[in-house]
């Protein structure tokens, strides 16, 4: 069986009294994409961040490549496991200011920067394009290629299709594809049915914050299609 990069076991996690996610477990392996749909406010966005360490988790569990994600320095962990938010911030300068965001001086050289753009399907142009003023489309490239930069064993990208025409989400789903073809471990979360249908292979669905089904992504979304409305 291919390796699980990144294992969520047993997540809890509350806020205000509100059970937001409750005893969530799942798998995430390499080469693969796996998809987390489920209704708003389900907990999808909450479920990704406490994987990069952003939400302390009341219980459970979050590995990273075997190790417990408690025991990685924070900067580490998310080196390996890189977020890609729904609306990614472009910071003020160029694509390649935007490349080395929270990375050492100097740590990404041009070379890292080809390479970066490469894999997020952009040409090495880009690197001196003004940030504020690319495209939607362009921007979520960027975000992911920014996110590369740090060689991560896992990508996880939250509604990354989201306000983006069709012929932009078909680009964003060929690059996720791309990417773990790569080898890495995709996980995404998404309200768009047909690009979880065509580009995942796994899937969990979760409702109220707990996982109601899981397995092959045909069979999550034809299990959510069953729902009462």
């Amino acid at each position: 069986m291919t390796p699980a990069l990144l294992e969520l076991d047993e997540v809890s996690l509350s806020r205000g009294g509100r059970v937001v996610l409750d005893r969530v477990t799942l798998r995430v392996q390499a080469g693969q994409v796996t998809a987390i749909v489920g209704p708003s406010g389900a907990g999808k966005s909450s479920l990704l961040r406490c994987a990069v360490g952003l939400d302390r988790l009341d219980a459970g569990r979050v590995r990273v490549d075997g190790h417990d994600a408690l025991e990685l320095d924070p900067r580490v962990l998310r080196r390996r496991v890189a977020l890609v938010a729904q609306h990614p911030v472009m910071l003020p300068g160029t694509v390649a200011d935007n490349l080395a965001y929270a990375l050492p001086a100097g740590a990404v050289d041009g070379e890292a920067a080809r390479r970066s753009l490469e894999r997020a399907g952009l040409d090495v142009s880009f690197a001196s394009r003004v940030a504020g003023e690319l495209s939607g489309g362009e921007r979520a490239r960027v975000a992911v290629a920014r996110a590369l930069t740090r060689d991560p064993v896992a990508l996880l990208l939250d509604e990354p299709t989201a306000a983006l025409d069709p012929a932009r989400a078909a680009g964003v789903e060929a690059l996720m594809r791309e990417l773990a073809g790569l080898g890495l471990a995709v996980l995404v979360a998404s309200h768009d049915v047909a690009i979880v249908r065509r580009s995942a292979d796994a899937a969990v669905l979760l409702e109220a914050g707990r996982v109601t089904a899981s397995g092959t992504a045909a069979d999550v979304l034809d299990a959510w299609a069953g729902r009462p409305a």
